[in-house]
């Protein structure tokens, strides 16, 4: 009969590794064996073993295991909680991690928390390796943490990278998504502008590309934003008081997408009757069947499986040089394109 508070149904204290090797009278060390599946013990001993440590609810410690071999096994994740496609990065890191047999430790950005406190909590959390989502701090600063423990940067492109980069290729997600309205029909495409970070910049230089790609220099139009609502239902009410809308406008991400969907939407434009709209990152806001919106993927699953990948190869492994990943963004197309006014497939009446 089990102990009294220690079965797997008692509420005592936790069984610890010498309440199992006491009750089957053997070294603590042994039992250590038996536990860590080490070599040494008989089959025997681990038979009796392992069923007193089941018989007890013995679960190991494993912060204490970890600590004792001086190793955490834990990649700690910089994320800013307010980015929708951070928080689904984040559930795919996690399942990566777990198969690698790793875990995170996350610390947010905020509107009062920077980058700097962010990673410095990560440091302290005894991080083995940092996976630092959109960094904006300089390739210097990076490179110089790098030097330190891995560092893996996921979503942007920093060049002769002297650290890990993992991240889809915005100048061709820019294209691929200018390509899709022109094949519509559309010639006066706007752009919705990300703001001063790295990414913003490297989505801008996309759109002006892909715009002169199909000799539409001429029609370049970039309206200031950021990547929240409330700068896509800015650059919406800037082109109504303007008075002259553009048939197409491609968003920096979205939620500024989403922003200037409803924006419109409420001021009596139809979605894509008269103006078609496409965001950037395929993130649940996209999906949402209010909205509808076409977007760019940036295969959050893959980033965050080569992300992972690329810490435990630097941690694990004898890889030494940092390396860039580039992967191809998709197109998906839903219901908030179609050709200039509102024919082809997709179309929607207000």
């Amino acid at each position: 009969m089990d102990e009294p508070g220690r079965g797997l149904g008692g509420n005592g204290p936790r069984p610890r590794l010498e309440d199992v090797a006491a009750l089957v009278g053997l070294s603590s060390a042994t039992v250590s064996l038996v536990l860590r599946s080490a070599p040494g013990p008989s089959a025997q001993t681990r038979e009796r073993v392992l069923g007193a440590a089941l018989r007890l609810g013995y679960r190991p410690d494993r912060t204490a295991s970890l600590l004792a071999r001086r190793r955490s096994r834990l990649l700690g994740v910089m994320v800013d909680i307010r980015n929708t496609f951070h928080t689904e990065l984040v559930e795919h890191l996690y399942a990566a991690a777990e198969e690698f047999g790793y875990d995170l430790s996350l610390s947010t950005l905020t509107r009062a928390r920077g980058e700097p406190e962010a990673i410095e909590t990560l440091l302290d959390s005894r991080a083995e390796a940092l996976i630092l989502l959109g960094a904006e701090a300089s390739a210097a600063r990076l490179a110089s943490l790098d030097r330190h423990l891995p560092v893996v940067v996921v979503g942007r492109g920093i060049a002769n990278a002297e650290l890990d980069v993992v991240r889809t290729s915005d100048e061709e997600g820019l294209d691929r998504a200018v390509e899709h309205l022109v094949r519509l029909g559309h010639r006066d495409i706007a752009f919705i502008d990300g703001g001063g970070g790295v990414v913003a910049v490297d989505r801008r230089r996309g759109y002006r590309t892909a715009m002169g790609r199909h000799r539409l220099a001429d029609r370049i139009r970039i309206l200031p934003g950021s990547h929240t609502e409330e700068a896509g239902a800015r650059s919406a009410e800037r082109l109504l008081d303007e008075g002259e809308l553009p048939s197409a406008v491609v968003a920096s991400n979205d939620r500024c997408a989403v922003g200037l969907f409803s924006a419109l939407t409420r001021a009596g434009i139809d979605v894509p009757g008269a103006v078609s709209v496409i965001g950037y990152d395929d993130s649940v806001l996209s999906r949402l069947a209010v909205f509808g919106l076409t977007t760019v993927s940036q295969n959050p699953e893959e980033q965050a499986h080569r992300a992972v990948a690329a810490a435990v190869e630097r941690l694990d492994g004898d890889r030494s040089t940092r390396r860039e990943i580039v992967l191809v963004p998709r197109l998906i197309v839903r219901g908030s394109t179609a050709a200039p006014g509102g024919q082809g497939p997709g179309a929607r009446r207000a």
